[in-house]
């Protein structure tokens, strides 16, 4: 497998094990509190819902994935598993052809984004932020196109 060059990385090589697979698809976010979750990334972050489906035997449990309009990848919120996660710890990046807007929007909004991106050789433009359960969402530039 190959990918197009991002600035300053070298280009990926081809796999030396044979798969199958093909896509990262579904991010994973294990939170505490799932409205609460779909109301920050649907209400904040801008992202719609794409699934929040019952399952289990007796529908005990939830599906729920979001994503921003238009892409392919989700983000999946799940509560905690018994003994093996805790709410908060992963992280994913999101991209925007305008991180200063959109860091000035999320801004506007109340949440804590720390200080306007700056540039740096070599590295896309970008700036942090959690969200309630301490997942981190890093926001970054597009890539050009190859």
């Amino acid at each position: 497998m190959s990918s197009r060059a991002v600035r300053g990385l070298h280009r990926m090589t081809d796999t030396k094990t044979p798969t199958t697979l093909h896509n990262i698809g579904v991010a994973m976010f294990t939170v505490a509190d799932v409205d609460a979750a779909i109301a920050f990334y649907t209400e904040k972050i801008g992202f719609e819902l794409r699934s929040d489906v019952a399952f289990g035997e007796s529908g005990e449990n939830r599906w729920v994935e979001v994503a921003p309009k238009g892409s392919t990848a989700r983000l999946a919120l799940n509560p905690p598993m018994e003994g093996v996660s805790t709410p908060g710890g992963s992280a994913i990046g999101i991209e925007t052809d305008d991180v200063l807007g959109e860091h000035a929007r999320l801004a506007a909004l109340g949440l804590e984004v720390g200080p306007t991106p700056q540039q740096i050789p070599r590295a896309p433009l970008l700036f942090m932020l959690s969200d309630p359960d301490g997942n981190h969402l890093a926001i970054v530039e597009t890539p050009p196109a190859a």
